[in-house]
Order: structure tokens, then C-alpha cells, then sequence
């Protein structure tokens, strides 16, 4: 039995230490694992001998500042984790292992505001699809992160904004799904997981203070602060599409009038262009006729990229981030939308914090959210049972199979 101070306990603690940051890293050389978990080079050598000879992780060559180095990883076979992101108009779900390798992955359109049941079921089943495709053992599932187009109130779990998705009022997504799925399930906004995602696959890598501006039916942020998705105490934090631009603007589905999200988002944004473009339009192929040189489309993202701005100049005097990354069909429009968001930043925020700002478009595209997802299962499934070698959760023989 082990004491809490005894050599044994510390080891243990150890040996946690080091799989903890492989794990939210993905991959790591030793010297990078020193100088994350502030142990000595000779400590991290030992331990992860130890861990490779248990097959908990893998070893490979690499290079690091033009020197050999070897690349730490967890062992493709540890486990895996699935990401499941929600958006009004699609499902997207993906399949990775502990070793941030995406297995499998796959979308679909879906009218999520229709019907949480419904939405539950076509998840539940291109779940059991992909895990299939993989050709994986269930019981190597450790959890599952989901994401979900609105606030989640962190206490209770329950979807906050009845505004925002009707059909899903009083509906608890990760009591949900963890009932369907038997795993653990961890569940959150699309705007914090599209900040997770870029931040540790995408535009954000090595950032610990951003932004994350999430553009499409609605506009939300999210916040990373000092490493951390920052949620708030009631998980509204990054509401960013309801600071008000114009108090006798349009009539916001919040109830309050001029939000920025009067001003940027799709559903408000898109009939400017319908009398001389049609009824037929997307944000994507507005992005897309602007870049080709369309004027009108161009005028509008441009106007957009102004109010985004506008918001994004507020962040800047309240917290200061060091980068800003837009995610969304807009941030395809590159510079003809990141130049004018550029341009009221450093009209409207104080000058120290806009010339601290990089303003950069998103790097994983429509995949931010579900990788974000992916992250979020991966920073909170346990690292004990990983050295007992045993993955968190389990879809056991004895629960019931997927529909």
C-alpha cells in the first residue's frame, strides 16, 4: 500500500506527470517533457524506459533544433477517443487514439434544431459506424467529447439558451449521450471546442492567451486564458454576438436590439445579397463569389469583417488576448475579411493591445469543433488506469450495443 510521501507515491505521481503532458500534447521529445513537468532529464529518461517497456508509450526518432532527439507518444493501441460536434446544419464525428491520430471521421447534414432525439439517434449511430470502420475494440473507448451550438450551464449540465436551440430546451447532451453510449462524456459550446481545436492542432499552437470567433448562424468566442478555456461561472463566457453595436438596430433573438450578431451573422447577413443574387445563397458561397471578385459579396464581407472588428477590439480591452483566430465559412475569405477586422481593432482598441494582436483565420476549417471535441476527451479521461493499463471507460460485452 502506498503512503503519501513515500518513494513509491512519488513515483507514481511521476509517472502521471509524464503521461498527463505526452497526452494533452500529443507527442513530445524528453526534453520538452522536462521542461513541462519540471522534472530532471535524468528522471523523465527512467520513466519513460519504464513506460515503453509497459507499453503505455512508444518512442520514436526525431530532430529538435537540428539535433537527434526521440519523440515521446502514447501507444496507438492505449485507447481512443471520440469527438462529436453538432452545428445547426450538420453532424460531424470523429475518431482518434491517445496518440492525437484521427482514425476515422465523417459528416452529415442535420437540421439540429429540429429535434434532440433525432439528433441523438443519427450520433449514436455514426458513433457505432466509425468505431466500426476503425476495426477497434469498444472496450478501448475512454470518452467522448461533444459539442453542442449553445451555452452549457456548467452546473447542471442543461442546455442554457432556449433561443438558440428550441427543440433542445431543458435536454442535459452529456447525460444524454453517456446513457446511449455507456462512456464518459464531456460536453461544451462549439465556440470553446473550436478554440481547443485550433489551439492544439491549429492556429493557436503555443498561444495561452486567445480568442476563438466562431461566425455562422450565430457568433460566439472562445476564450483561452493562461492555457485554459476559460467558461465562466455560468459557461456564457465569449458570448461575444450579443455586445451591442446599435441600440435601435434589428431586433436580436436575444431580445436586444443592434447585437453584433444583427450585423454578422448568416441568417441576418445573407438577404442583403438576395435581390440582386438570389434566394440560394450560403456564407460559403457569398466567400466564395467575393473572392472571385464579386463586388457586392465583397462590400458585405468587408462590412462584416468591420463589426467583427468592432467586437474583437472589446475583447481586446478587456483580456488582452495575443492572437485572434476566426473560425467559419468567413475566415475563407482571408484577407478581405482579416484586413477590416484588423482595421477597426486598431481604430477602437487601446493601442498597447492592438499592437500585441495577431489576427489569423482559422487553420482547421470546419473540423475545428469536433478536433476540439477530440481535445476535450483527451484533457479529461484519467491518467492512472492508463498505467494499469486499462482504458477510462468501457463499452463492455454487457452494455448495450449501439443501434
Amino acid at each position: 500500500m502506498e503512503t503519501p510521501g513515500s518513494q513509491s507515491s512519488l513515483h507514481r505521481a511521476n509517472l502521471e506527470r509524464v503521461v498527463r503532458a505526452v497526452r494533452l500534447a500529443g507527442s513530445l521529445t524528453q526534453a520538452e517533457i522536462a521542461r513541462t513537468t519540471g522534472l530532471s532529464a535524468a528522471t523523465v529518461s527512467n520513466i519513460v524506459r519504464e513506460l515503453k517497456d509497459g507499453g503505455t508509450v512508444e518512442v520514436t526518432p526525431t530532430s529538435a533544433g537540428g539535433r537527434r532527439a526521440r519523440s515521446v507518444s502514447l501507444s496507438g493501441d492505449a485507447g481512443i477517443v471520440i469527438g462529436v460536434d453538432f452545428g445547426h446544419t450538420h453532424l460531424r464525428v470523429a475518431v482518434g487514439n491517445l496518440a492525437h491520430q484521427v482514425l476515422a471521421e465523417e459528416s452529415e447534414p442535420l437540421d439540429v434544431d429540429a429535434s434532440s432525439t433525432q439528433g441523438f439517434d443519427r450520433a449514436e449511430q455514426l458513433v457505432n459506424r466509425l468505431i466500426e470502420a476503425t476495426g477497434v475494440d469498444r472496450s478501448k473507448v475512454a470518452g467522448v467529447g461533444l459539442g453542442v451550438p449553445g451555452p452549457i450551464d456548467v452546473e447542471s449540465g442543461t442546455l442554457g439558451s432556449t433561443a438558440i436551440l428550441p427543440g433542445w430546451s431543458g435536454t442535459r447532451p452529456a447525460e444524454e449521450l453517456r446513457g446511449r453510449l455507456g462512456v464518459p462524456v464531456h460536453v461544451d459550446n462549439d465556440a470553446n471546442l473550436g478554440a481547443l481545436g485550433e489551439m492544439v492542432w491549429g492556429s493557436g499552437r503555443g498561444v495561452r492567451d486567445l480568442a476563438y470567433i466562431k461566425v455562422a448562424s450565430g457568433v460566439g468566442a472562445g476564450l483561452v486564458i493562461s492555457g485554459k478555456i476559460y467558461r465562466g461561472p455560468g459557461g456564457t463566457a465569449g458570448e461575444i454576438g450579443h455586445i451591442t453595436l446599435d441600440e435601435s438596430g434589428p431586433v436580436c433573438r436575444c431580445g436586444n436590439r443592434g447585437c453584433l450578431e444583427t450585423f454578422t451573422a448568416a441568417r441576418y447577413v445573407l438577404p442583403l445579397l438576395q435581390p440582386s443574387h438570389g434566394t440560394d445563397l450560403t456564407m460559403e458561397g457569398v466567400v466564395r463569389m467575393a473572392r472571385d471578385g464579386d463586388p457586392g459579396c465583397r462590400r458585405v464581407v468587408a462590412d462584416v469583417g468591420r463589426h467583427i472588428g468592432s467586437g474583437v477590439a472589446n475583447l481586446c480591452n478587456l483580456l488582452n488576448p495575443s492572437r485572434v483566430v476566426l473560425g467559419g465559412d468567413l475566415a475563407e475569405a482571408g484577407e478581405l475579411v482579416l484586413g477590416p477586422i484588423r482595421e477597426s481593432v486598431g481604430r477602437y482598441a487601446i493601442p498597447s493591445a492592438a499592437r500585441q494582436l495577431s489576427v489569423l483565420p482559422g487553420a482547421l476549417g470546419g473540423r475545428a469543433e469536433v478536433l476540439g471535441a477530440l481535445a476535450l476527451a483527451l484533457s479529461e479521461m484519467g491518467d492512472s488506469t492508463l498505467l494499469d493499463g486499462t482504458a477510462t471507460g468501457s463499452l463492455a460485452a454487457s452494455t448495450p450495443a449501439f443501434t
